[in-house]
């Protein structure tokens, strides 16, 4: 079970070449702007089609390059929050996290709304529009939004980089308690490392469209498999992150 990722793609002489997998809990992809991070989430969404490869989720095929199957993206049961969050103005609180519904039912999309911002504490903005709050509760409302329909995984392309630290910190928190409350993969995009050691349970580096190293952040910083992580390891000492216990920075 999990999300099971291995794929291709060139684009203007980019060449992307990946594999890795995410099991239950936080997946964070770290590397520079430019490594294939969010060119990776945009094929897992299906939004960007691979020129070969698979995704595989919980047993489901969601694209196989050598079989032909490519699954819509309306169809592949994964939430998706992007880095500008895509609220829609027009739309109140309530109508946006319903807009992440779909196909359900009237009765089950009003439950699992309520539900969601009982969750987010957005109780009391339900009818707001997204520029009537403030940026905490546009990133609550596409959390909401993205998880409304009960994903299998879901997919945030740094969707905190525009928030002052104080909300930063308060995001890190509510997707700690995502990972807790939903138990499905979660694929984080994020060039912190902050964000990345003190949120991730496994991290994949990547460096000019490649997978240099994976494993635990402990493991990583600890043992950096060459050059481009070695880089990782110096902006945590920079960062005054601390190890777990036996683990020393190179």
């Amino acid at each position: 079970m999990g999300l099971t990722v291995d794929l291709q793609k060139e684009v203007k002489g980019f060449t992307l070449d990946v594999s890795w997998r995410a099991e239950d809990g936080i997946t964070v992809l770290f590397g520079y702007s430019g490594s294939g991070k969010s060119m990776t989430l945009q094929m897992i969404a299906g939004l960007m089609r691979p020129d070969s490869g698979s995704i595989r989720l919980n047993g489901g095929v969601l694209f196989d390059g050598s079989h032909g199957v490519d699954i819509p993206p309306q169809r592949r049961p994964l939430g998706y929050v992007f880095q500008d969050l895509a609220l829609f103005p027009h739309m109140t609180v309530r109508e946006n996290i319903l807009y992440g519904a779909g196909r359900l039912c009237r009765d089950e999309r009003r439950v699992r709304a309520e539900e969601l911002i009982r969750l987010f504490r957005l109780g009391g903005i339900e009818g707001s529009l997204p520029s009537e709050i403030s940026g905490g509760q546009r990133q609550r409302v596409a959390l909401a939004r993205a998880l409304i329909r009960r994903p299998e995984a879901l997919l945030l392309d740094e969707p905190f980089s525009a928030l002052d630290n104080p909300i930063r910190v308060e995001m890190r928190r509510l997707l700690s308690r995502i990972r807790e409350d939903f138990g499905i993969p979660i694929v984080l995009v994020t060039h912190d490392i902050i964000e990345a050691c003190t949120l991730a349970d496994r991290i994949v580096v990547y460096a000019g469209g490649r997978v240099r190293q994976a494993g635990p952040p402990g493991e990583v910083l600890g043992n950096p498999a060459g050059p481009d992580v070695e880089m990782l390891v110096s902006a945590a000492g920079t960062a005054g992150l601390q190890l777990p216990a036996g683990l020393h920075m190179n």
